[in-house]
Parts: C-alpha cells; structure tokens; sequence
C-alpha cells in the first residue's frame, strides 16, 4: 500500500479515545494510521469511532500484529522513521521529512518500548515545550503536531 505523504503509527496504543482522534487527523491529512498490536482496546469500541466521529470511515487503517511485523511487511529506510518521545535529543523541528515518512508514536502510559528505542537511538525525535512542569503532551495532540510539521510547506 502506497500512502499519500508520511503515514502515523502508534505502537500499542492504550486508550481509544486518542487512536480515534489520530484518526480524524490522519483523515485531515490524508495520511494512513498504521496501529501495531497489542492494542488497549478493540477497534470497533464505540469510544474509537466517537472521537474520530463520522470520519473514522475514511481512515486509511493498517494494522500489524507486532512491530517486527510492520518492518517485515513495510521494511522502512532509517531515513523514514522518526519516533517520537518526551527524552528525544532532537527537536522535530530539525529534520526533513521525506514523502515517505513514518512517525512512530508509543503507548500513552509507557512511550516506546525499550527494543525499539534500541534498535534506532539516532531516530528519537521530541517536541520542545518552554514550561518545565510538563513532561509530555497528550498522545493526539503530539501527533497532530508532528504530522503537520511533517508536512510543512507540502500542503
């Protein structure tokens, strides 16, 4: 499957609230959401499809039963992943994007697991914030800014 412009992932997604309204913005966007598994919730809870509401039709949804699944299926260039955590060296303000992106989101609860981290330390990417009382953002509205940053100047 090819996607138009960077495609979102959120790896084992805990609460389906966000995973409907990432929804509605990859529709936004055009952009497909690839969830790898386990998920937190089924995808056909009412709470997904409330969030993403009469859009979650047209979500372009690609699931994979885990993330050495989706790199086995999709084998994505390094140069196409930008995982996205609270402790990332990089701002996401830095790189370019390619067409072709993925940018990888973690469980609201956990972030990323640890092997995946591992496996890509030089791909860590975090969303600068000026207040020092604030870890990190909620799950959705960190992917909305990222997928438009993504995609700045391109829409």
């Amino acid at each position: 499957m090819t996607a138009a412009g960077p495609a979102i992932i959120l790896v084992q997604p805990e609460i389906p609230g966000n995973t409907g309204a990432v929804g509605r913005t990859c529709v936004a966007l055009d952009m497909e959401l690839i969830l790898i598994h386990p998920l937190g919730f089924t995808i056909d809870d009412k709470r997904v499809k409330r969030s993403g509401l009469d859009y979650w039709p047209h979500v372009r949804l690609t699931e994979y039963a885990s993330w050495e699944a989706f790199l086995d299926a999709r084998t994505p260039r390094a140069d196409q992943l930008f995982l996205f955590e609270e402790f990332g060296a990089r701002s996401f303000y830095e790189p370019e994007y390619p067409d072709d992106a993925f940018l990888v989101f973690g469980q609201e609860t956990k972030g990323l697991p640890r092997a995946i981290l591992d496996r890509h330390p030089d791909r860590l990417f975090r969303l600068p914030m000026r207040s020092q009382v604030i870890r990190s953002l909620n799950l959705a509205n960190t992917v909305s800014a990222a997928a438009y940053q993504a995609l700045r100047g391109k829409i």
